[in-house]
C-alpha cells in the first residue's frame, strides 16, 4: 500500500543510544509543569518534549507535529524516551505549560564544556571572542504576537552571542522581531568576554555597558567618527599585511558638543580592504584593547563573520525556519532545542559542526548508517575526541 504522509514506520527511527545520553542532563525538567496536576496522571513531561523536539531535529523523516506524535506510538522510542504515547493535543499544549527559560540555561552550561577548536596566538590573543548579532525567523500570520513592520509582516529575532574559539552558542535571547538588538545586547552581558560587534551596535552608551560589565569590546564605527587623537601609532609589518592603514589611541569619541560615555583612551583601528566590485573602502574599528596588536584587532572583526556562518546553518541546514509551535514559548522552546542540539554535534565529535557530520548523523539516526560507521566518520574528524558518551 502506498505510504501516508506523517506515517512513521520502526524502521525510520534509529539511533536512540545517543537519546539516552541526554536523560542525565535533561532530567531536571522532569518535574516541570506538574505543579497543576493533583492527580499525578501527566502523560507527557518536559524532558520527555524535549527528546521528542530533538528527534525532531535529527531525523528528516518527522517533518511535523503529527509526524512527531506518530513516532510517539512507537515502542522503540517509547522505550528510549520513557514516555507513553501522546495524543496531538498533549504535544500543542506542552509549551505552555513548560518554561523555556529553563531549557535556555542549559545553552551556557554546555558551552562551557566545550574545547576550544582553535590554537596558537590569535587564540592566546583573542580569548573570550563573542561575535554578536541577530538574525531573523519570519513568522506566521496565525502568529500575532510577532507582527514586525505591519499586519503582512511578522518576524522573531534570535539575539546569538556565539563563542568563536569554540565554534560554539554561548548564550541566546528569542524575542519579537520588533525590538532593539543594543538593548537586548545590555541586557545580555557577562564578564570576561571580548564582544566584537558590527555597525548595528555603534552605540558609545552600550561600549560604556560593556566595560562596567567587566568585558572588552571591537566594535565597527561610521568612517566619518569624529575622534580627538592622543597618540599615533606606528604600524608593524604584520599590521599592514593584513590591511591595516591606521592605528590611533583616541581620548575622546565623538565632537566637543558630544557627551563623553567611555570616560578613557580607546583605540580606532582603520581597516582597508576591496570590495566585491574592485573599489576599495575602509572599516573602522573602536576597541578599548590598548595593547592588543592592531593586526588582532582586524583578525577579531574578521572571526565575526563566523556567527553569520552559523545563522546560515541554523537556518539551512538544521531546518528552523520550520516551527512546530506558533506560541512564544513554543518557538522559544524550539530555538533553544536547536541551539543543544548543535552543541551536542560538537561536543560529540569534538568539532564544529560540518553538513557532512549532520547527514552522516541523519543516516543513522534513520538507520541508513550503523554505530560504527557513525563513529569512524566521528573519530575521522579529530582522532583524539573522547568517547561520546563521557562529554554528557
Amino acid at each position: 500500500m502506498p505510504r501516508r504522509r506523517n506515517d512513521i514506520r520502526p524502521g525510520d527511527i534509529q539511533g536512540l543510544k545517543y537519546f539516552k545520553q541526554l536523560m542525565p542532563l535533561l532530567e531536571r525538567l522532569h518535574a516541570v509543569g506538574t505543579e497543576r496536576d493533583k492527580s499525578g496522571n501527566r502523560k507527557l513531561h518536559y524532558d520527555q518534549y524535549v527528546m521528542l523536539i530533538l528527534l525532531f531535529l535529527f531525523n528528516p523523516v518527522i517533518d511535523s507535529l503529527r509526524g512527531l506524535q506518530r513516532a510517539a506510538r512507537l515502542t522503540k522510542v517509547q522505550k528510549a524516551l520513557g514516555i507513553i504515547p501522546v495524543s496531538l493535543g498533549s504535544l500543542s499544549e506542552a509549551p505552555n505549560v513548560f518554561d523555556p527559560e529553563l531549557l535556555h540555561q542549559m545553552i551556557p552550561e554546555l558551552a562551557r564544556r566545550a574545547m576550544p577548536i582553535t590554537q596558537g596566538r590569535e587564540a592566546e590573543a583573542l580569548a573570550g571572542l563573542t561575535a554578536v548579532d541577530g538574525t531573523i525567523l519570519r513568522a506566521l500570520p496565525r502568529m500575532a504576537w510577532a507582527i514586525w513592520q505591519d499586519e503582512r509582516h511578522r518576524g522573531i529575532k534570535i539575539h546569538l552571542h556565539f563563542e568563536v574559539l569554540k565554534g560554539v552558542p554561548a548564550d541566546v535571547r528569542v524575542t519579537p522581531a520588533a525590538c532593539s538588538e543594543p538593548d537586548e545586547l545590555r541586557a545580555m552581558l557577562q564578564p570576561g568576554r571580548l564582544y566584537v560587534l558590527d555597525r548595528g551596535y555603534a552605540n558609545f552608551a552600550l561600549y560604556r555597558a560593556i566595560l562596567d560589565a567587566g568585558s572588552s569590546f571591537i566594535g565597527r564605527v561610521k568612517d566619518n567618527t569624529a575622534f580627538t587623537v592622543a597618540e599615533e601609532r606606528t604600524l608593524s609589518d604584520e599590521a599592514v599585511a593584513v590591511g591595516v592603514k591606521r592605528d590611533v589611541v583616541v581620548s575622546k569619541l565623538g565632537t566637543a558638543h558630544h557627551k563623553d560615555y567611555l570616560k578613557q583612551p580607546v583605540r580606532l583601528v582603520i581597516v582597508q580592504y576591496t570590495k566585491s566590485d574592485g573599489t576599495p573602502d575602509e572599516i573602522w574599528l573602536v576597541t578599548d584593547r590598548l595593547n592588543l596588536p592592531a593586526e588582532m584587532v582586524a583578525m577579531a572583526y574578521r572571526y565575526r563573520w563566523t556567527v553569520e556562518l552559523f545563522f546560515r546553518w541554523f537556518k539551512c541546514v538544521m531546518g528552523c525556519r520550520h516551527l512546530i509551535s506558533h506560541s512564544p514559548n513554543g518557538v522559544a522552546i524550539q530555538i533553544y532545542a536547536t541551539l543543544i542540539a548543535c552543541l551536542l554535534i560538537v561536543l560529540w565529535t569534538g568539532n564544529k559542526p560540518t553538513k557532512r557530520t549532520w547527514e552522516m548523523l541523519q543516516f543513522y539516526f534513520m538507520g541508513w548508517a550503523t554505530l560504527e560507521e557513525l563513529e569512524r566518520h566521528i573519530v575521522a574528524l579529530k582522532p583524539m575526541v573522547p568517547a561520546a558518551a563521557s562529554m554528557i
